[in-house]
């Protein structure tokens, strides 16, 4: 019987992906494995006595370049040879000794039997082999229907008519098409809709002559929704605003697509998530609303448990934020009186990207159409002064960098912001900066949204500057992720604990820095970290794999941190490695090396390739 040490099996057992095998297959796996020494003299001839296994590093730092790509610094627990074991190659391996060490050399016939054993094998390399995330979990959520495109939920073909079609006419349609709802257009653009209910309502109980035009009976602006957002905006928003039908239009032509109803939303719902969103939108005091907000950490807690539960969460948040910051508004409102001019309440950071964690304070601002008088200028810093503070009693703590709408500086005109923006591009002082990477991920969510698209429009041009780009592409790449030259993570002094990373600072926030460069290279101010992320694929600046990557990236540190808040009832970012399974460290070694990689392409890109 062949004696197989304790640590080779504690190793192996330890080591993604062969922590998937039973014991008695660890055993079978350990007793026809070969352990090798290799120091600088004998590197080249163990590695030609083992040709065409596949090599697991347990001790030591090698240089190793075992196909077509570049030179990889490797370490314990990283692979190598993967593509002559999974395609069946015979790539000639060369290897620089940096520090000799133990690696473990497993024939391809044992690899092929490992794989017949446990499938999830196969599947990890070539993941591994790819260069890409590990991102079967990434699939695995009954919550993923939310991220899907409100479009797709569409069962029909939208019908539609002409506004100045007569109400018989438009029943008529209704009823050959079996259709619940009409899309009304002017010049084949969104004029209203109407419904049964209007049919009803409108119709039948007034005795209106059926002869006249739809136009007399429609509903004029409806709530709507643009084809790219997610069935979960589209649920928001049925909510918030009581309706049952919401009608899609494209992004850029503002075209009718169809309308989404609350029966398609129902064939693809799979919880219910919107109970506490709904109840807030009913709130009709601080005092409710305030009751009702602390039961978010709660509901998080007890309903979150998988991974894939968490890419709601953040967004769950944040639109729960917006639907309270609105509340508060109209408490405002209701008992000051309308506001003396338009405005737009501005979200910034998380809140804006829809990513809040329940450790995200707030980040909020107010933009005005024009300069206000004095009497005008009391009202919005009143205004500003209530929100944030309920917002405080509501869980969602104030800033402590004073990034809020209660800052005076944070309350601009249109005309004010717009000569911000091009000081910002003029002198990219680190300060610039900075300004830069809070105020630029913004959404309007509350008074007149138009004012921010004038915004854009009037900042776009300056934002795509080259010297402005190279600056902000400097800043995302000075920061560094926790990956050693040979792949060990690397850990900050002054953490919880000896093994913490700092997931929002090492990972997230560069992710969302090197997003927000390409997303204003390509004119696009839409927040949302996916949503931008999709819009790049069809630019040529990143490949549509190197996209795919940071997308699996971001959710991958999003999900973990989110669960380590939740598990822990944290607020910070700092996830213990020793709280991480074998196959997560490796997600997360990875999921580095990715972003690592990104912020040489976009030096490269935006900076002449230097830091």
């Amino acid at each position: 019987m062949i004696h197989i040490p304790q640590q080779t099996l504690e190793f192996l057992g330890s080591s993604a992906p062969f922590d998937l095998l039973t014991e008695d297959q660890l055993n079978h796996l350990a007793s026809t494995i070969t352990v090798c020494y290799i120091s600088k003299g004998d590197a080249e001839q163990i590695l030609e006595q083992q040709r065409g296994s596949l090599f697991l590093i347990n001790s030591g730092q090698f240089s190793v370049k075992d196909s077509p790509e570049k030179t990889r610094h490797l370490s314990e627990e990283d692979y190598f040879g993967c593509g002559n074991v999974l395609h069946k190659e015979d790539h000639l391996i060369t290897m620089t000794v940096d520090s000799p060490g133990l690696v473990y050399c497993i024939p391809a016939q044992t690899f092929e039997w490992c794989v017949s054993v446990q499938p999830g094998i196969g599947s990890f390399f070539r993941h591994y082999s790819a260069e890409k995330i590990h991102s079967e979990q990434l699939d695995d959520s009954t919550s993923i229907w939310m991220y899907k495109p409100v479009h797709e939920a569409l069962a029909q073909e939208m019908i539609s008519a002409d506004l100045n079609s007569s109400i018989l006419t438009g029943v008529r349609l209704m009823a050959k098409h079996c259709v619940s709802s009409l899309v009304i257009t002017d010049n084949q653009r969104l004029a209203g809709i109407i419904t049964d209910r209007d049919i009803r309502n409108r119709v039948v109980a007034e005795q209106v002559d059926v002869q006249q035009p739809l136009s007399s009976i429609m509903t004029t602006e409806p709530a709507k929704i643009t084809h790219q957002r997610t069935l979960f905006d589209a649920l928001c928003m049925m909510t918030e605003h009581n309706v049952n039908h919401l009608p899609i239009i494209d992004k850029d032509s503002e075209m009718p697509l169809g309308i989404l109803t609350a029966t398609d939303m129902i064939r693809h719902q799979r919880s219910n998530v919107l109970l506490l969103v709904k109840a807030l939108s009913k709130a009709t005091s601080m005092h409710e609303l305030s009751r009702l907000s602390w039961q978010l950490p709660q509901y998080f807690s007890k309903h979150a448990k998988r991974l894939g539960d968490f890419d709601i969460a953040g967004k769950v948040l944040s639109q729960a934020t917006d639907i309270m910051t609105r509340k508060l508004i109209t408490f405002f409102v209701k008992e000051h009186g309308a506001a003396p001019m338009d405005y737009c309440w501005l979200v910034y950071g998380s809140q804006a990207r829809e990513d809040q964690t329940m450790g995200s304070d707030q980040d909020n601002g107010l933009l005005l159409a024009t300069e206000p008088d004095e009497q005008a200028a009391q009202y919005f810093a009143d205004l500003a002064e209530y929100v944030c503070r309920g917002l405080d009693k509501c869980g969602i703590r104030l800033c402590t960098g004073n990034i809020m709408a209660s800052n005076p500086l944070l309350r601009l005109s249109v005309n004010q912001a717009i000569k911000e923006a091009e000081n910002w591009v003029q002198s990219p002082t680190p300060e610039a900066i900075l300004n830069c990477n809070i105020f630029l991920d913004v959404r309007g969510v509350a008074g007149n949204i138009h004012l921010l698209t004038q915004l854009h429009q009037a900042r776009a041009p300056l934002f795509k500057q080259t010297r402005f780009l190279a600056a902000l592409t400097r800043h995302a790449c000075k920061s560094m992720v926790p990956l050693s030259v040979f792949q060990k993570f690397s850990y900050k002094k002054g953490l919880p604990k000896k093994d913490c990373i700092d997931l929002k600072h090492s990972g997230v926030a560069i992710i969302n820095d090197l997003v927000r460069v390409y997303s204003l290279a390509n004119g696009l101010t839409m927040p949302a970290i996916p949503l931008r992320l999709e819009s790049l694929m069809n630019q040529p600046e990143l490949s549509s794999q190197n996209v795919k990557n940071l997308r699996d990236v971001w959710l991958l540190l999003n999900r973990l941190r989110w669960r380590h808040q939740t598990q822990n009832n944290a607020k910070d970012n700092y996830l213990s490695m020793s709280d991480l399974s074998s196959i997560e460290k490796y997600q997360l070694k990875e999921a580095f090396r990715v972003i690592r990689r990104t912020q040489q392409a976009a030096l490269f890109k935006f900076a002449g390739g230097s830091a």
